[in-house]
């Protein structure tokens, strides 16, 4: 895999693409959103993502009228939902707030009401582990998707299999959905596994764990797309906050996987030899 730059500065043909997922972290809050979309940019990632959905259609009717705690107030499940979902209007403007600074925006979708909304404004959508065996829902979203990716969290071989199968997906995305997720519990060799069995299929990392050595781990195992949840600071309120990088840590995780693709860009084959280290053993050898 190289990191080869192609013409007008796009990426290669082996370039890993890095997804920066908000997801819910922007805590219904626009200005904070475009923070974290800005700070996606400067870091170099290639993708920023939000989670889109119809809390009536999504939230199960037994948790609508469960009371919770939240920084609005004591309120419903249902009402809190809605408290963090970007209307129409909005996720226009964070798609146009997006282009101007040159990333591409996008959501996972979990209905079909938000595979609509999103098709309007972006070619490309993601099903969430939580949803892939919604089979429904998978194939809704791949008649309306150009581009369709999946995460593979919480599901078994035969769960995957349905959905593949059902959707054909694009890019599949290997996926522990503990969040976070143990180092021992993330089973990185399943990227080989993905590669095996989806010839032709794009098979990346979404990583929900501490830290970024494994995430690189992935890279170098064959992973060309990588996902990991962004915060502005992981002491804020919220479900998700704690298993997503800060704003130092997103540059670090971009700067990581360019090296990592650049370390691992030649084929396995016979030693080569490089020009630098060619010159050392003019001086070195007799």
């Amino acid at each position: 895999m190289s990191l080869v730059t192609g013409e007008q500065g796009k990426p290669g043909k082996n370039h890993c693409y890095v997804i920066a997922e908000i997801g819910i972290n922007h805590n219904g809050d626009i200005e904070l959103c475009k923070k974290l979309i800005m700070l996606a940019k400067t870091a170099g990632c290639d993708y920023v993502k939000i989670q889109k959905r119809n809390p009536d259609v999504c939230v199960p009717e037994a948790q609508k009228q469960k009371m919770r705690e939240t920084p609005w107030g004591r309120m419903t499940y249902l009402e809190y939902k809605w408290k963090m979902e970007f209307d129409e209007a909005q996720i226009k403007h964070l798609k146009e707030f997006s282009d101007d600074l040159g990333i591409i925006f996008f959501a996972s979708v979990w209905d079909k009401e938000s595979v609509d909304t999103m098709a309007k404004y972006q070619d490309i959508s993601k099903i969430p582990s939580a949803l892939i065996t919604d089979l429904e829902l998978c194939k809704y979203a791949r008649k309306n998707c150009k581009q369709l990716i999946i995460s593979t969290g919480m599901s078994s071989e035969q769960e995957i299999r349905a959905c593949i199968d059902a959707c054909s997906p694009d890019i599949i995305m290997h996926t522990n959905s503990t969040y976070p997720c143990p180092v021992e519990d993330l089973n990185l060799k399943y990227i080989h596994h993905l590669q095996k069995t989806n010839p032709g299929k794009a098979i990346g990392y979404s990583g929900h764990e501490f830290g970024l050595v494994t995430t690189f781990a992935a890279v170098a195992l064959g992973a060309t797309w990588v996902e990991r949840h962004i915060t502005w600071d992981r002491s804020m309120w919220g479900s998700d906050q704690q298993s997503s990088i800060e704003p130092t840590g997103v540059l670090k995780l971009v700067k990581g996987i360019r090296d990592v693709t650049k370390a691992i860009q030649y084929e396995a084959g016979p030693r080569r030899e490089f020009a630098e280290e060619s010159k050392k053993k003019e001086t070195l050898r007799k």
